[in-house]
């Protein structure tokens, strides 16, 4: 059985506790966070020191377990400093982002399940009459960026500290099928209404659009079977968010979104288009290029963008409806909405009201 290990925002809310630990006179070791879903974990501290009587500086070390994750072994520091609280309405919590520590046009990227653990672990140590600042600094972040496709969805200059649970689940297939089956499940038990994130993009954009993170099922390639999962549960709709180039696969029927399965994804995006009104020029055209980001900036300059896209939504929407009726024989609404690379919703289809997601003209 693949080891589990801890995401990124518990190594930083570990490493910030500690500091405020030793802050009140506390050497602690090892710190013990609540994860916020009924589990706790135990985080070493590999390092600790006061830098003065109100600032000090703790260190963790990321053991994401057996998932190929690229932070794995990364440090993770916070520097926390009580100062004064002169506005008695502020917050007694200020989270800044350091070195490493990617930057979005809004602040610091550290997303809302980060900041919900770090103000839950860190609130209750806080004296009434002081503000804790706290910040994270990830020092090999800007590196390992590199290799990400952060930029694209406009985090800049170092990593997110994104997720929607402490746990960081092995990437083995079936392992994560039963994680997304025991996420789902979870979900299931106080809405009927689902959000199916497709990769970690899918959460930075879920973050970014105010989506429920109470709502949010991360799922991998797995889609036919976590749909049909879904209405077997009796969930009442899911909401499929995805980056573009791997969701409409489904619009050709291919239901395991990996690429060892099956491609197919340029001919299907021609099938669009001249089911759109193109012709066969535009269809060769897409057939032409080497990836379906290329293709959609095609449709873009061309004015065809829309139509197509937006008939690729829909498409996506009927056939997954299809597929849970014709595996699962229940019904299941499916709503999907398409991002580019840079996060911006392209096209919607199906019943999506309920989640008011705003495309990009």
């Amino acid at each position: 059985m693949a080891r589990s290990g801890y995401t990124l925002p518990v190594f930083a809310a570990a490493a910030a506790r500690g500091a405020l630990l030793r802050l009140q006179g506390d050497r602690p070791a090892v710190v013990t966070l609540d994860l916020l879903d009924g589990q706790t974990a135990e985080i070493a501290l590999e390092s600790i020191a006061p830098l003065d009587e109100r600032t000090a500086l703790a260190i963790t070390r990321s053991d994401p377990g057996d998932n190929l994750d690229l932070t794995r072994n990364t440090p993770v520091w916070a520097w926390v400093q009580l100062i004064d609280r002169v506005d008695r309405e502020g917050p007694p919590l200020r989270l800044e982002g350091g070195e490493g520590i990617g930057q979005t046009a809004e602040g610091p990227a550290i997303y809302r399940f980060a900041r919900s653990l770090l103000e839950h672990n860190l609130l209750p140590l806080v004296p009434p009459d002081r503000v804790a600042v706290v910040r994270l600094i990830l020092p090999e972040g800007r590196d390992l960026a590199k290799r990400t496709s952060n930029e694209a969805f406009g985090v800049l200059q170092g990593l997110s500290l994104l997720g929607t649970s402490g746990i960081s689940q092995p990437h083995t297939a079936t392992d994560q099928l039963d994680a997304s089956r025991d996420r789902l499940a979870a979900v299931l038990a106080h809405d009927r209404h689902v959000i199916f994130c497709i990769g970690s993009n899918g959460q930075q954009v879920a973050d970014r659009l105010g989506l429920s993170a109470a709502a949010l099922v991360p799922v991998g390639n797995w889609i036919g079977a976590m749909l049909v999962e879904a209405a077997l549960r009796g969930a009442e709709s899911v909401l499929l968010l995805g980056y573009h180039g791997k969701l409409l696969k489904l619009a050709g029927g291919i239901f395991n979104t990996s690429s060892h399965i099956a491609d197919g994804k340029l001919e299907i995006l021609a099938a669009a288009a001249l089911r759109s009104g193109g012709d066969a020029t535009l269809g060769r055209s897409i057939l032409a290029k080497s990836t379906v980001a290329e293709a959609v900036q095609d449709l873009q300059r061309l004015g065809w963008s829309q139509r197509v896209l937006g008939q690729l939504a829909a498409a996506i929407s009927e056939r997954s409806a299809a597929y849970a009726q014709k595996y699962a024989d229940r019904p299941l609404a499916v709503a999907v909405a398409l991002f580019d690379r840079a996060g911006n919703i392209l096209a919607t289809g199906g019943p999506c009201d309920r989640w008011s997601i705003p495309t990009t003209d």
